[in-house]
């Protein structure tokens, strides 16, 4: 009985622990590629879909469906975030004001576009800390493996689903997220 009694307190005390250490999605905060920060928490009660791009790769056309997607459901209730980041073949070389152009010009992007970030290595941005920590999150660990892989956001700030580049933005499975 005392066995048990211990196992029972050190599974609600590794609970509590481990609730303490992850962080409210709604704390992050980021620049945006106007160099204006951006807080987290004006995403309360909305969907989120973030997005690691590159304008010279394979899934670059992918920002066509993003568009398309944000111009169906974004607003009130669905939000994309778009981090650009040169981590992988330095597919992101551009600055903030060269992707901008590049994103309206050849797709003409008008969900919201951050700043250029690391979502990976030493230097990871705080978001993708999040996403991809879950000490953080709460829900999973997981690695950002090639330019846009796209982590899901539900309304009460809770990750979701993580899907790998491949994964189209408007695959029946985010959309019905989306919808749902």
């Amino acid at each position: 009985m005392k066995k048990l009694i211990y196992t029972l307190i050190i599974i609600s005390m590794a609970s509590v622990l481990s609730a303490q250490n992850s962080v409210s999605f709604y704390s992050l905060k980021a620049k945006t590629i106007d160099n204006q920060e951006f807080d987290f928490s004006t995403l309360k009660g909305k969907k989120v879909l973030i997005v690691n791009t590159a304008s010279k790769c394979g899934f670059t056309p992918q920002y066509e469906q993003l568009q398309e997607i944000h111009k169906k459901y974004g607003g009130e209730n669905f939000v994309i975030l778009g981090f650009p980041s040169n981590d992988f073949a330095r597919q992101e070389p551009g600055n903030e004001e060269q992707i901008k152009s590049f994103c309206q010009v050849n797709y003409g992007v008008t969900f919201q576009m951050m700043s250029k970030v690391s979502v990976k290595g030493s230097d990871q941005h705080a978001v993708y800390k999040w996403l991809t920590g879950k000490n953080k999150n709460g829900k999973m660990d997981s690695k950002v493996k090639w330019n846009f892989q796209k982590y899901l956001i539900d309304e009460k700030g809770q990750l979701i689903e993580m899907y790998p580049s491949n994964v189209k933005p408007n695959d029946d499975k985010i959309i019905s997220w989306i919808k749902s």
